[in-house]
Formats: structure tokens, C-alpha cells, sequence
């Protein structure tokens, strides 16, 4: 069984475990994020519509990944209880069950969402001008990241399995590798050889006009940030299929564990397709807020895309350690020691709350030169988002104490199997609360773009609260994984 370097998940002190384990997941999802900066400093330098563009394509994008992310969620907590179960058999056949399975839905949604990218787009309301300039650039993004979509599912899948099994760094690494190709690739995709800032910030001009004069490569604009993510991702998951099987990193994996079996079929169903509803239920209701925001005017909706993406920054302790406790839970729930479980959760709720606390007060005093980078244009219409962007992050601040705890809940859902609690919280929190908040403050009570900023920090705190108080109960506390199935 694979165990982060400072002991075991399932004996002796929690804490060194617990951190060895979570920094790097944090370092990860942090790298995941660099993906979409790198995409919007970029971008930010094309236009304020390239930002905006990218804004409105996210989630939709999202709306059809997230079915797929639910069944990582379900290889995730599978693998960790076999795995605490000393059932390595099983978890290396939960493996290969979970890779198949992803593999054709990724497919088959990646051919649904590239045929489907201007019906989704067309469902949006939007102002004359962000229908105009808006909406088509956001088409192309869409279309080329479908295209791609095996290859974004194939990191996600092995990234969950190694967490699950207690191997985080192993993901980390081949995210690494993976960004900064996507980094160095992003803005000649972009921008090609003609007016490229990067070659005018490293001084290489005269490099600049010769590959220019040679190959008439002016970029392919916002299309371009696509097709770099799409190539970086198709990197890192070759990466992570070697890493499964062809080192001991992770479970083990054989060429029989990919015959569907329908054992194991039916768990991940049961696991995952709650999961797979609350992701899809999350990015339906983005869709919905975004709806909402795109009848404001295209620097409202650059500063809501914007305010997204630096949000999704500073809330990735949080979500490492809700990934982190994910994997402890399970592990511990499947050898049968639900109490430790249950004290590795406050650990772990505790921790999320001082950082993100910490993290807020940060945000809140550097609100305006970390939104001022990612907008040098120049112009009077970047001025203006840069505003509306760091009023958004400043009212966002106040939240982040908040989902410190509320990412550590739900991953301990997520660790027992339990994801339809998790899902009721999640839709609780986005559909009882950021949704109706934003509409009523936005359009009911003459709030405007303030409203959305302030909507969408209430509906958490309110889903933090409630997720919170319903774990106390302690109905969570059981493994689904069989008691027969150790040593199998």
C-alpha cells in the first residue's frame, strides 16, 4: 500500500499524514489553475472580449466534463477504501474499471459538446455586443477544447486514482511538466509569431520577426489558448498512463482489470452518478448565473470571469485538504476505523478555516494590483474591469473562512461514499443559495453587478453552515466497500 512519506493514513498521529498528503494535491490544483491564468494574462492581452470569450465558454464546458468528473470522484473513494482494506487486487481492478469507463464518455461527450457548441452558446441572453464580438470567440475556444476532451479526462482519471491509493505526488509532477509546456506553447498559439508579447518581453524581437517572415504564423487568437491546453493535457495523460503501468507508484493494474465486471461497474454507477449530478447541477447553475451577468455589459462580464478564476486560486488549500480528507475517510472507513476517521475531519476543518481565513484578509488588501495585472491593455474598458474586479474579490473575501470547512465536509461525503449528501449540500448551497440571491439582489433590489458579487459569497456561507451542522449527526460513518473484500 502506497502511504505519503510522514506514516500512515489508517495509524499512529494524524497530522504529518494528513499534510504529506495534502500539500501536494494543493500544489496541483494550484497547477490546474495556472492553466486558466496562463490562458487569461494571455488572452487579457489580445482584448477584454478574448477574456469575456473565455468567461462564457467555461461553464458551459464545464456543464458536460462534470459527468465524467463524478465517476473520478467514485475510482477515487473506491480505490482508497480497498486500498484501506488491504485489498490491492481490488483497487487495481477498480482502476482499470474506472480508465475504460471515463475513456467512452469522454468520447462520447467530447463528439456531443463539439456538434452542440453553438446551441449552447445560443441559449445564453446576451447584450448586442457581447452577441456581436463575444459569443463567436467563445464558439471557437469551445469547439477545439471538445476536440481535445480524452486527453483532459485522462489526467483527471489518473490523478484521482493515485489520490485515492495515497500517491499525490506522482500527479503533481505530471501536472508540472504539463503547465509549463501549456505556458510556453499558450502564446505562440495565440498570438503566433506576429506581435508576440512574450518574445518582446525575453527581448527577442529580431528572433520574433525571422520566425514571422518564415512561416506567416500570426496565431489562431482565442482558439489558440485551446489548442495549447488540449496539446499540454494530451502530455500529461501518456505521463500518467505510463506511470500506472509501468511503474508500482499506484495500484496494480492488469490488462484483465479492463473487462467490464459488473460488480464493480454497479459501484462506481452508485458512487459516482451522484457525484456526476452535483457537478453537472454546479455548472448548470454558472450557466444560469452566467446568463445572468452577460446582460450586463462585457466588463461585467470580464470581472465575473475574472473574480472566478482568481477565487479558484486562493480557495485551493481548501480544496486540497477536502481531496486529502476524501482519501483519509476512505481509507479508514474501509479498515474499519471510523472514529479516525471522523477526528481527521476536524482536523482537517479546523486547518481549512485558519488558512482561508489568513487568505481572505490577503485578498481582500491585494485585491486591486492582483486584478490590475491580469488586464494591461490600457484601455478605458480594462480600466473599468479592473474596478468591477476587485470589488468582486473583496466581497468574495469574506466567504473564504467559510469554504474552508465546507470542502473538508464534503470530502469526508465523498470519502464514505455518501455522495448524495454531498450532493444535497452542493445543490443547496448553489441552487437555494447563490442562484435565487443573485437574481433577487441583481434585478429585484436594484443592486446591479454588485449584487452578483455579493450573492455569490452568501449562498456558501450558507451552505457551509448547513453541511456542517448535518455532519454532526454522524449517519456518515460506514464503508461501501464489502467486508469480504479483503485479501481478494
Amino acid at each position: 500500500m502506497s502511504l505519503p512519506e510522514g506514516g500512515s493514513l489508517t495509524e499512529g498521529d494524524l497530522k504529518r499524514p494528513m499534510f504529506e498528503l495534502a500539500w501536494p494535491i494543493i500544489v496541483t490544483e494550484l497547477l490546474q489553475v495556472a492553466y486558466n491564468l496562463a490562458d487569461t494574462v494571455w488572452l487579457g492581452r489580445l482584448s477584454t472580449d478574448a477574456v469575456a470569450a473565455i468567461s462564457l465558454a467555461f461553464p458551459l464546458i464545464f456543464l458536460l466534463i462534470s459527468v465524467g468528473g463524478g465517476f473520478t470522484v467514485a475510482g477515487s473513494t473506491l480505490v482508497a477504501q480497498y486500498t484501506g482494506a488491504k485489498s490491492e487486487g481490488s483497487a487495481g481492478t477498480v482502476a482499470g474499471q474506472t480508465l475504460t469507463f471515463i475513456t467512452v464518455i469522454a468520447v462520447v461527450v467530447g463528439v456531443i459538446g463539439f456538434f452542440a457548441t453553438d446551441a449552447m452558446l445560443g441559449v445564453l441572453p446576451s447584450s448586442e455586443a457581447t452577441a456581436g464580438q463575444v459569443i463567436p470567440l467563445a464558439g471557437d475556444y469551445m469547439r477545439v477544447f471538445f476536440l481535445g476532451l480524452p486527453f483532459l479526462f485522462g489526467f483527471f482519471v489518473f490523478s484521482a486514482l493515485m489520490r485515492g491509493y495515497g500517491n499525490t505526488r506522482a500527479p503533481m509532477v505530471v501536472m508540472f511538466i504539463s503547465v509549463v509546456i501549456n505556458i510556453v506553447i499558450d502564446p505562440v498559439f495565440i498570438f503566433g509569431f506576429d506581435a508576440n508579447p512574450l518574445f518582446s518581453m525575453l527581448g527577442l524581437e529580431g528572433v520574433q520577426a525571422s520566425l514571422f517572415t518564415a512561416t506567416g504564423f500570426d496565431g489562431f487568437k482565442v482558439a489558440g489558448a485551446a489548442y495549447a491546453t488540449v496539446l499540454s493535457r494530451a502530455v500529461a495523460t501518456v505521463i500518467g498512463i505510463y506511470v500506472i503501468f509501468g511503474t508500482s507508484a499506484g495500484p496494480d493494474v492488469q490488462l484483465a482489470d479492463f473487462r467490464p465486471q459488473f460488480e464493480y461497474i454497479k459501484k462506481i454507477v452508485d458512487i459516482g452518478v451522484p457525484s456526476a449530478i452535483e457537478q453537472s447541477a454546479t455548472a448548470l447553475g454558472f450557466i444560469t448565473l452566467t446568463a445572468m451577468v452577460v446582460t450586463f455589459k462585457p466588463e461585467v462580464v470580464a470581472a465575473f470571469g475574472l473574480g472566478n478564476r482568481l477565487t479558484s486560486l486562493v480557495f485551493l488549500p481548501a480544496l486540497g485538504l477536502g481531496r486529502a480528507t476524501n482519501t483519509i475517510v476512505g481509507q479508514n472507513l474501509g479498515a474499519k476505523k471510523p472514529e479516525r476517521a471522523e477526528s481527521a475531519v476536524w482536523l482537517a476543518a479546523k486547518v481549512g478555516a485558519s488558512v482561508m481565513l489568513v487568505t481572505g484578509v490577503l485578498a481582500y488588501v491585494f485585491a486591486e494590483p492582483v486584478v490590475a495585472f491580469f488586464l494591461q491593455t490600457g484601455t478605458a474598458s480594462a480600466a473599468q474591469t479592473i474596478d468591477l474586479g476587485v470589488e468582486y474579490i473583496r466581497i468574495r473575501a469574506f466567504e473564504f473562512g467559510f469554504i474552508g470547512v465546507l470542502q473538508v465536509v464534503l470530502g469526508a461525503y465523498r470519502g464514505a461514499g455518501n455522495t448524495k449528501t454531498a450532493l444535497g449540500f452542493s445543490l443547496f448551497a448553489l441552487w437555494l443559495g447563490r442562484v435565487p440571491i443573485v437574481y433577487l439582489l441583481s434585478f429585484q433590489f436594484g443592486f446591479a453587478e454588485t449584487g452578483i458579487w455579493l450573492g455569490m459569497a452568501v449562498g456558501q456561507i450558507l451552505g457551509a453552515i448547513a453541511a456542517t451542522a448535518w455532519f454532526t449527526r454522524g449517519t456518515w460513518k460506514h464503508s461501501v466497500v464489502d467486508a469480504d473484500a479483503t485479501g481478494t
